[in-house]
């Protein structure tokens, strides 16, 4: 677990469990968080150093998207109110790993919304990507964006998702022009992580229609797992543990959920017209 101060009044918290971000903006002695850590261990050392060491009360919680691993410490601080996409019970209900007990209702629900907090103005905007109910929280005054799991430090995580809502997603969140962008897993990064996940995406998509084109239907699974992350990661970026074993994912969840085949039937279509 470690914590980070990204400004003098944000602070952005890592746990343990699959490196689940949070982040805190602080005014005076309270605290709007933009999601809530992975497991209850982790949720509760949030609690713990907020509110235990630091003195603080956190009074906000808004989510970027309702998944398990990013909402444990909803039930942890039940005086805060919850802000939500209207979409949030969809995500989560669809999602693998779901974990009932972090479920908690939120108090709003939102499309679009800007809020004052302290020095800064957050713009909280729907981005559907990941999820259903992805929401981009954009910080000018703090030169910085919490995306949640529209990328997953250099690439995109495509369990469950349609990768071209994830492209528009990463192209929507380049707009807003910021240096660092807050991740939902591992921590910050700089602004070119965007151009590069979208460049993992582009290119592990290639792979796979490539597959789906060339190949026998009862090989495509050997080929998509043999795909390694080296031939799809942006130049110049060594990928880390995490995003070695996302990249494993992907492979899986390419072949169980038929990932890119539409791409695929729809560019062997194309070069037969």
């Amino acid at each position: 677990m470690r914590v980070q101060a990204l400004c003098p009044d944000v602070w952005m918290f890592v746990g343990d469990e699959v490196e689940s971000v949070a982040t805190a903006f602080v005014n005076g002695d309270e605290v709007l968080l933009v999601d809530a850590l992975g497991s209850e261990a982790d949720a509760a050392w949030l609690r713990d150093t907020l509110c235990g060491q630091m003195g603080k009360t956190v009074r906000l919680i808004a989510t970027t998207h309702f998944m398990s691993d990013h909402i444990a410490g909803l039930v942890q601080f039940p005086c805060a109110r919850v802000l939500a996409h209207r979409h949030h019970r969809q995500t989560f209900l669809s999602q693998n790993r779901r974990v009932d007990a972090f479920y908690r209702e939120p108090d709003f629900i939102f499309n679009d919304m800007a809020l004052r907090w302290g020095r800064h103005q957050l713009r909280l905007l729907y981005n559907p990507g990941k999820t259903m109910d992805h929401v981009s929280v954009d910080v000018p005054s703090a030169d910085l964006a919490c995306v949640g799991d529209n990328i997953v430090g250099h690439i995109v995580y495509l369990s469950k998702a349609d990768p071209q809502l994830q492209r528009a997603a990463i192209g929507r969140i380049r707009q807003f022009g910021r240096a660092r962008i807050v991740g939902g897993h591992i921590g910050v990064f700089d602004a070119a992580v965007l151009a590069q996940a979208q460049h993992y995406l582009d290119s592990i998509q290639r792979h796979v229609v490539h597959i789906r084109k060339e190949t026998s239907p009862d090989t495509v699974a050997a080929r998509v797992a043999a795909i390694r992350i080296e031939d799809c990661i942006a130049p110049g970026v060594v990928p880390v543990a995490f995003e070695r074993t996302w990249h494993a994912r992907n492979l899986e969840a390419i072949v169980t959920q038929s990932i890119f085949a539409l791409d695929a039937a729809l560019a062997s279509g194309a070069q037969a017209a």
